[in-house]
C-alpha cells in the first residue's frame, strides 16, 4: 500500500490507517474472531498504522489488540493510542494520569512501546492544561521511550492553532472534518501544519456513517439539511452501479498532504473491500457529481466539546 511521511517523524505510514474502536464494541456486540481476523486481515492488506484508545470498549480494543498482535513482529506495525478520554463524560488530563495511562496501554498492548500517544478529544476541557501540564508530562515520558512520539486529536479546527503556537507537537489527528461533505481540516488547518513540519492524521471518511448506505444513527449530530444530501448523494452513487462509501474513502486517502485517514470496523471483509478502494483510481466524473450535491452545506457541522474551543 502506498505510504507518505508523517510531518519530520522519520515515519512512513500507509495511507489508509485500522480504527480499533469497533474492536471495544463502540458500535455493536462483536465475536472474539471477528477482532482477531480484522487485525490480521489488515495487516495482511498492508494496513499497518492501527490507532486506538482506552475509550474505546473502556480498554477492551486495546486489550483484543494486544491479544492478536502478541506473535507479530513488533517491526510489523505502527501502534498510536490515546490518554485522557476514558467514558463518555469522563477526562482526566492530569500529569499522574498521564504517567498510569501510559503504564496500563502498555500492559494491555504488550507492544514493548507505543509509536504515538495522542491527548484524546481535548476540546472537552479548558485547553490550556494540555499545553502546561499534559504534554510536559508526555515529553518526560517520551525521553524514557515509552512513548516515541505525541500529539493530540479532536473535532474542532481552533484546538489545532491554540495548541500548536504555544508548544511542539509531532503530529495531530482530526476527524469527521475532511470528507466528501466537509474539508475543513484541509481547508483552515492543513497548511498551517505544514508550515511547522507537523503530521497530519485524519480519521473518519465515512463521517460517523453519514457517507455510507447503513441507517444513520440517532446520534449523529449533523443538521438535517446535511443528512438530506447525504442520502441524495448516495442514490446518485447507487444509480451509478457504487457505493458512496468507495467514493468517500477514496476521496479522503486521496490528499497529499494527509499522511493516513484512519477508517474502523470489526469485519474483516470491510477491511478487504476498504484496502482494494484505496488502490483503485477514483470516478473524477462522479467525484464532481456528488461534491456539487454538498456544495450548499459544503463544512457545515456542529459543536463538539466546550463552546469556547469550537
Amino acid at each position: 500500500m502506498q505510504t507518505r511521511p508523517l510531518g519530520k517523524t522519520g515515519l512512513h505510514l500507509p495511507v489508509l490507517g485500522f480504527g480499533a474502536s469497533s474492536l471495544g464494541q463502540e458500535f455493536r456486540r462483536i465475536t472474539l474472531d471477528e477482532a482477531l481476523r480484522s487485525v490480521r486481515v489488515a495487516l495482511d492488506c498492508g494496513i499497518r498504522f492501527i490507532d486506538t484508545s482506552p475509550f474505546y470498549g473502556r480498554g477492551m480494543s486495546e486489550v483484543l489488540l494486544g491479544h492478536a498482535l502478541r506473535d507479530v513482529p513488533r517491526d510489523q506495525y505502527v501502534m498510536c493510542t490515546k490518554l485522557g478520554r476514558y467514558d463518555l463524560v469522563h477526562f482526566d488530563f492530569s500529569a499522574k494520569r498521564v504517567a498510569e495511562s501510559v503504564d496500563v496501554s502498555l500492559h494491555r498492548l504488550g507492544c514493548g512501546h507505543i509509536d504515538i500517544m495522542l491527548c484524546h478529544d481535548i476540546e472537552f476541557v479548558p485547553m490550556q492544561q494540555i499545553v502546561d501540564e499534559t504534554l510536559p508530562a508526555l515529553r518526560r515520558i517520551q525521553a524514557q521511550g515509552k512513548v516515541r512520539w505525541i500529539g493530540f486529536s479532536g473535532y474542532p479546527q481552533k484546538i489545532f492553532r491554540y495548541i500548536c503556537d504555544q508548544t511542539s507537537v509531532d503530529c495531530v489527528l482530526s476527524y469527521n472534518q475532511y470528507t466528501l461533505q466537509n474539508t475543513r481540516f484541509a481547508d483552515e488547518t492543513i497548511p498551517y501544519l505544514r508550515s511547522k513540519g507537523i503530521g497530519a492524521i485524519n480519521a473518519g471518511p465515512f463521517s460517523a456513517r453519514l457517507l455510507t448506505n447503513a441507517p444513520l444513527p440517532a446520534w449523529l449530530k449533523e443538521p438535517e439539511e446535511v443528512k438530506t444530501a447525504a442520502r441524495r448523494a448516495a442514490e446518485l452513487c447507487a444509480s451509478k452501479g457504487t457505493d458512496i462509501a468507495k467514493l468517500a474513502l477514496q476521496f479522503s486517502v486521496a490528499n497529499p498532504d494527509i499522511t493516513t485517514t484512519v477508517a474502523g470496523s470489526a469485519n474483516p471483509e470491510n477491511i478487504r473491500r476498504w484496502a482494494a478502494w484505496a488502490a483503485e483510481p477514483v470516478d473524477q466524473e462522479l467525484l464532481a457529481q456528488v461534491l456539487e450535491i454538498f456544495r450548499p452545506v459544503k463544512n457545515v457541522g456542529h459543536r463538539e466539546g466546550l463552546a469556547e474551543n469550537n
